[in-house]
């Protein structure tokens, strides 16, 4: 028995341990601060935050599907400079790395959000290009490679932080994005974001949400999740931080087989908030059952294929 090396780096960021929260799916960690110990966690990933405040979409917004959530929010948030000034202050005492979503519709608010947050004391910076790019009428900045390699250049000028792309599953081609958003200036890339999905209510005869369509979260789309983390990690230099229905140990240890170096627990918050500690302890004693460092197992499938 060992006591194993947990830790992850990603470029000047050195996690204690490879388990995160996945944004949107723990508040802003306030939240969970009475459930759990915040410092020890790998890191707490805010949920996303814009230029200026978003009162979200029209309700209802979250509805359960069959092993998995669809929720259509909107990135409801209070926007950067009241992230700054309200809740950050309350947040880093808690002494876990800060990671915040950023999104923006044109490549200007991905970069002024970027400066903005650059000395704030955040550790890292986490991209969503799920997001319309408004000049562009409409099409999302994660669909398209070039478009996807424009934010995160815009980003990259205007920050020192270490840059995490959050990858769109709703690609015709994943690895094609993530080699883009590499050469573009990442340190890293995460995923899978969530499918677009949409249920109906046979009573009213109409959609659920209100926005009809909704991203699909939870243990629904663990497969899809796996394959892109397996086909990405492959293809890229740079760490790959995993997540998509993880809600155990073993659905952990899968990911980082797989190609993961960290991975991020989203939807597994809202069935257990022990989930993210139970899965470290989970980690740290299979790691030192089978006398091995987290590194020796990342990618660890792919011997085996």
């Amino acid at each position: 028995m060992i006591n194993p090396d947990l830790t992850v780096k990603i470029s000047s960021l050195t996690l204690k341990n490879p388990v995160m929260t996945a944004s949107g799916t723990f508040g802003f960690g306030l939240e969970f601060a009475n459930l759990l110990d915040l410092s020890s966690l790998g890191a707490v990933v805010v949920k996303g935050i814009t230029l200026t405040p978003r009162q979200g979409n029209p309700g209802p917004r979250i509805v359960e599907t069959a092993a998995g959530v669809l929720n259509a929010i909107g990135l409801e948030n209070p926007g950067v400079e009241a992230f700054i000034s309200d809740i950050l202050p309350e947040l880093l005492p808690h002494a876990v790395p800060i990671i915040v979503n950023i999104s923006g519709n044109t490549l200007d608010e991905y970069g002024i959000l970027a400066a903005r947050l650059n000395e704030t004391g955040v550790s890292a910076l986490e991209v969503n290009i799920s997001c319309p790019n408004v000049k562009e009428g409409g099409l999302v900045f994660g669909t398209v490679p070039e478009q996807a390699a424009q934010v995160v250049a815009a980003v990259r000028a205007n920050t020192r932080l270490p840059v995490i792309v959050k990858l769109s599953p709703n690609v015709t081609d994943i690895v094609s994005i993530s080699k883009s958003v590499e050469a573009a200036g990442a340190d890293a890339v995460s995923l899978i974001n969530t499918l677009l999905g949409m249920a109906i209510d046979t009573t009213k005869m109409k959609p659920v949400l209100g926005n009809v369509f909704g991203g699909l979260s939870g243990p629904a789309v663990k497969p899809v999740a796996l394959r892109m983390v397996w086909q990405v990690s492959q293809a890229v230099s740079i760490p790959v931080i995993g997540m998509g229905g993880i809600l155990s140990t073993e659905d952990a240890l899968e990911f980082i087989m797989a190609g993961a170096s960290a991975i991020a627990v989203g939807t597994g918050n809202f069935v257990n908030p022990q989930a993210t500690v139970e899965i470290i302890s989970g980690i740290n004693s299979y790691c030192s059952e089978h006398e091995v460092n987290l590194k020796d197992l990342v990618g660890m499938a792919w011997e085996a294929n």
